[in-house]
Order: structure tokens, then C-alpha cells, then sequence
């Protein structure tokens, strides 16, 4: 460990390896911060590598898994300015190496996410697509290909077409007749892009499921699947619940043939953890990434970019409001990034420098732990988050 000196005239030495960081080279200006009786320098670097844009909240569909049918927010759509204001910002941002166009809403919806998807693509940068599949039909699938959309994720919550209808409410194989129209379109084109991906919100009354997905994936071409536990939010939704505070045994899957052009290769899958655990990481944070809402509000991560609420892992009911650091129509977005309460929240996260509400013996009654707060640590506190624990999993 080296040693950094300060000196009357009010600057700071710093030792010859630290200042030989390529982080400090970047940086423009620190933030300083006493914590804990410790002094700790925040550098500010324009360093988003993934952003995800909410086109919409609107959606299609009412899934009986989806937390909007609890939420009180405007049902709202990107405005040509606010996504104006945000794509010109792009070219501020030299690590920006992804965007996904997903969110609480269903982003095919938005009238003109070809649009939006074409911006991007023009500065060269990927993009990925989280989408339902029932709008996904021939025209757009065709679109999307020749727009060199890289990955594409349609939510399939059940194989048997009866299971599938009582989550979603929709027909099963009108998704799937769409996904076939999406391998055509790359088979006509000649390319192998968009990746396919799965994701399945695995519940109670599909878990029997399992096992037959990969079955599926492999049919359908997809090279992924990601499988999340469901965010409570109901008493009936808890009835669905398959995690739990105490160990839980885990879900099993394997993988399975994709073919690619005339290569085969071996699709994965991901799973969830079941149980609560010490291990505690912002997927969000470590891969710096940001989310951008419909409205142009900047927050965190999904779990505070809406007002909701739902059941923490031991049921308690927790009531979260919407975080958000700033606004690209009103604010510059590399600014909002580099401002002293993002910069110090990503560190709170990365340090995890909250309690283990779920593990303390007053959780059951503490009013702070149920407005999304914690006795020590930054607020809103990330002390209960699902998402850090790899139980709700996002694509």
C-alpha cells in the first residue's frame, strides 16, 4: 500500500503507481468524502458502458407477474425530444459500448423504437432488445435484422400453451409462429444476429416447466436463457414464490444443441438463487450501467426507476419510491453520472455499505426497512434489493 502526503499549500501527492492509473487518468476532478472516519477520493469518469431506455410503460398485455398492476405511475411514451436529448448526449460518453431497449413497458409498442434503434446503430454501438413477442411479426422481424439488432429476448413464462395463457393472458404460439418469423428473416439476410434469447419468470404453477424449456430453446434456435424468481407483490403472487430466507434447493437445467449457420453450439442457461445469501452485488453498478425512463429521468437501476410495492423476501411489505439522480432533458446525462450523489451511491453500492435488514432481529417491525430505508448507509437503501442477491435477474 502506498502513501499519498498532503502538503500546506492544500495538494496532494500521490504516490508515482497511483498516479499511473488509467482510472485517475480519466478522471475529471474527485469527489472527497469522510466515511467512517476515513477519507476516500470519488474520481468522475464519463464511464457507462450500458444504458437501458424505457421506451414505454405501456404494454400489450396484463401479466399477473408484472408489478405494474400495483404501481401508480403514468402509463407514458418516450417524446421524439426527450429521446432527441438523449441520443445526441451519446457521442459524451466514449465506454458507452451497449444499449437495451427494455423496461417495465413493452418496447415494440413505441411508435417509433425502428427509429430509435437506428440511432443507436449509427454510432455503432450494440443493441439489445427485451420484448414480449406478440408484436414481433414478419415486417418487424425483418426490421430489426437488417438494423443489426445483436440480442433479442422474448419472455416465454410456460411450454404448454395453457400454462403460458395463465400468466400472460395471450396465445403461446403466436409467439412462437413470431420467433420463427425472426430465424427466417436471418436466414433470408444471411446472418446470425439477432442472438436469441429466453427469459422465464419461474413460479409455482410452472415450475414443472423446467425441464422442458431447453427443449424448447434448442428448437427455437436460442442460444440463452435466463430464468428469474418473480418480485412479490401481492399475497397471492407470494403464494407463487419458490425462494425463500432459509435455503432453499436450487432449480436444475442443462443445456442443449443451437444451431448456427452450419455450426451447432451449446446454449446456456442461468438460474436464480433461491435463498438469501451474504454475498451481495449491483449487477447495474459493477457492469456501469444506467436506466433511462420514458420521461428522460435517470435512476440507478430497475428496482428504484418506479413507485411500488412488494414483499421482501421474509414478507415484509416495503413501499419504493422512484430514485432518480437527474434528467437528460434538463441536465447533460455525463454530468448526471458525475454528480456527487451518483458518484457516492455507486460507491455505497459497490462496497455494499448497507445493513442485512433481512437478518436483523427488529426487521419485522422497523417502519424505516418498510419506506426502502436502512438505519446506517445511503438511502435509498439497496439493503433488501433482489436483484443483488441474483434472485430477480434482469436480461
Amino acid at each position: 500500500m502506498s502513501i499519498a502526503r498532503f502538503r500546506k499549500n492544500g495538494t496532494v501527492e500521490l504516490p508515482e503507481a497511483v498516479r499511473a492509473s488509467p482510472r485517475l487518468a480519466e478522471a475529471d476532478g474527485f469527489w472527497v468524502e469522510e466515511r467512517d472516519g476515513e477519507l476516500l477520493l470519488h474520481p468522475r469518469v464519463r464511464d457507462i458502458k450500458k444504458l437501458y431506455v424505457e421506451p414505454t410503460t405501456g404494454c400489450n398485455l396484463t401479466c399477473r407477474t408484472c408489478i405494474r398492476n400495483v404501481w401508480s405511475d403514468p402509463v407514458g411514451a418516450m417524446s421524439a425530444g426527450t429521446w432527441n436529448n438523449l441520443q445526441e448526449q451519446l457521442a459524451d460518453l466514449p465506454q458507452l459500448s451497449r444499449v437495451v431497449f427494455t423496461g417495465f413497458g413493452e418496447p415494440l409498442s413505441h411508435p417509433r423504437i425502428l427509429e430509435m434503434v437506428a440511432d443507436v446503430r449509427a454510432r455503432d454501438i450494440a443493441v439489445s432488445l427485451g420484448t414480449n413477442g406478440l408484436l414481433l411479426d414478419a415486417a418487424m422481424a425483418r426490421d430489426l435484422v437488417q438494423l443489426g439488432v445483436d440480442r433479442l429476448v422474448v419472455s416465454v413464462d410456460g411450454v404448454d400453451p395453457a400454462v403460458y395463457a395463465d400468466v400472460r393472458g395471450a396465445q403461446l404460439e403466436q409467439v412462437l409462429d413470431n420467433i420463427r418469423l425472426l430465424n427466417e428473416a436471418k436466414r433470408q439476410l444471411d446472418t446470425l444476429i439477432p442472438a436469441l434469447g429466453i427469459e422465464f419468470v419461474v413460479l409455482r404453477s410452472n415450475l414443472h416447466e423446467l425441464p422442458q424449456l431447453t427443449g424448447l430453446a434448442s428448437r427455437l434456435c436460442a442460444a440463452r436463457v435466463l430464468v428469474s424468481n418473480v418480485l412479490c407483490y401481492t399475497a397471492e403472487m407470494k403464494e407463487q414464490m419458490l425462494y425463500g430466507y432459509d435455503p432453499q434447493p436450487s432449480l436444475l437445467a442443462s443445456g442443449w444443441p443451437v444451431r448456427t449457420g452450419p455450426w451447432v453450439t451449446w446454449g446456456t442457461v442461468e438460474l436464480p438463487r433461491m435463498h438469501w445469501g451474504a454475498e451481495r452485488q449491483c449487477k447495474f453498478v459493477h457492469d456501469h450501467s444506467t436506466v433511462i425512463g420514458w420521461d428522460g429521468a435517470v435512476t440507478p437501476c430497475y428496482a428504484l426507476s418506479h413507485n411500488y410495492e412488494y414483499l421482501a423476501i421474509d414478507g415484509v411489505k416495503k413501499s419504493v419510491a422512484r430514485y432518480a439522480l437527474g434528467d437528460v432533458n434538463r441536465q447533460r446525462l455525463e454530468e448526471i453520472w458525475m454528480s456527487e450523489d451518483y458518484v457516492r451511491f455507486r460507491s455505497e453500492v459497490r462496497a455494499f455499505h448497507f445493513p442485512s435488514c433481512p437478518n436483523c432481529d427488529l426487521r419485522e417491525t422497523c417502519d424505516l426497512r418498510q419506506q426502502n430505508e436502512a438505519c446506517w448507509g445511503w438511502n435509498p437503501s439497496c439493503a433488501d434489493c433482489l436483484w443483488a442477491q441474483d434472485i430477480v435477474w434482469c436480461p
